[in-house]
């Protein structure tokens, strides 16, 4: 071998390990930042709800919890799963709701589940992964008091679940505000909490009914790329007027719901949860038809 090919090797070798250990110091520095800010803790203010302690709103619960999604992610039997699988993005598991074995249901008092849901802040006041809350704070104090009585009749299912783990393309696409990894910093813990609305076919009502549709179709429903799902998801669809709802009917939203077929005869895509408005009541989707066709045209 010629010097001069020894030479070339070795600076190779040199530039490889100067690269490999800029990657690594890179890699300590999304970790560390990014690990600091998922074990910080906030302190939120206990915020009483008064919880039914008879069958009557037991229902009224369960119609809650379709209705907003929490089977979508927790699973049917809320007994929790694996709800994002990209090892490079992130291995998130939705937890498992039910008293039963890797569970939370036996631990969580009333005043922790306001605080998971409101604020997705856990009993040990650091922040729950992902646990959409800007999606749930507006809840009113009624639907949230029946939604934990639901909550604390489930079944004990015994479903223990591994570790969340975030890699490290979940953690750039989080420090770049492209991926909810952490609601809690999306929440103003501070804030009144709204009232609802009174129920009825009202563009009111069916804007506290949709808040939930944020979390993919963007706060003014023009649709887009997901943040933080795969890439090989289609981006959500434009609810506005300027969407391809300008082309339905109240009816045939409503027809479409229930069956999961567009007007059009294509059916919904398969990440489109629609059975949570499946769950909805007519007058409820009727509401929802109202608030959606109110949009200004995007």
């Amino acid at each position: 071998m010629t010097v001069r090919r020894i030479k070339i090797i070795r600076w190779v070798a040199i530039v490889a390990g100067s690269l490999a250990t800029i990657v690594l110091i890179g890699l300590g520095i999304l970790y560390g930042i990014t690990n600091q800010r998922m074990n910080r803790t906030y302190s939120v203010t206990p915020h009483a709800v008064s919880v039914p302690g008879d069958s009557a709103m037991l229902a009224r619960g369960m119609h809650v919890s379709l209705i907003h999604g929490c089977t979508d992610c927790h699973g049917q039997n809320l007994a929790g799963k694996l709800f994002l699988d990209a090892p490079m993005v992130a291995k998130i598991y939705a937890s498992n709701l039910t008293p039963g074995k890797g569970g939370i249901g036996e631990q969580y008092t009333d005043a922790d589940w306001e605080r998971a849901i409101r604020h997705a802040v856990g009993p040990d006041s650091k922040p729950l992964i992902f646990m959409p809350a800007q999606e749930f704070f507006h809840l009113g104090d009624e639907d949230l008091a029946t939604l934990i009585h639901y909550l604390k009749t489930l079944p004990p299912v015994d479903n223990e679940l591994p570790e969340n783990s975030i890699g490290p393309i979940g953690r750039v696409l989080y420090l770049q505000g492209n991926m909810p990894l952490i609601p809690a910093e999306l929440t103003d813990h501070t804030a009144d909490h709204p009232v609802a609305p009174e129920p009825g076919i009202t563009v009111q009502y069916g804007k506290y009914l949709t808040v939930g549709c944020t979390g993919c179709h963007g706060a003014d429903f023009t649709g887009g790329p997901i943040p933080g799902v795969p890439p090989d998801w289609p981006p959500a669809a434009n609810l506005t007027p300027a969407g391809n709802l300008r082309n339905w009917t109240e009816q045939g939203f409503i027809q479409a719901v229930r069956t999961g077929v567009k007007p059009s005869g294509e059916r919904f895509s398969e990440y489109m949860p629609y059975a949570v408005l499946k769950a909805m009541t007519d007058d409820e989707l009727k509401a929802v038809w109202l608030f959606l066709t109110s949009l200004p045209e995007k």
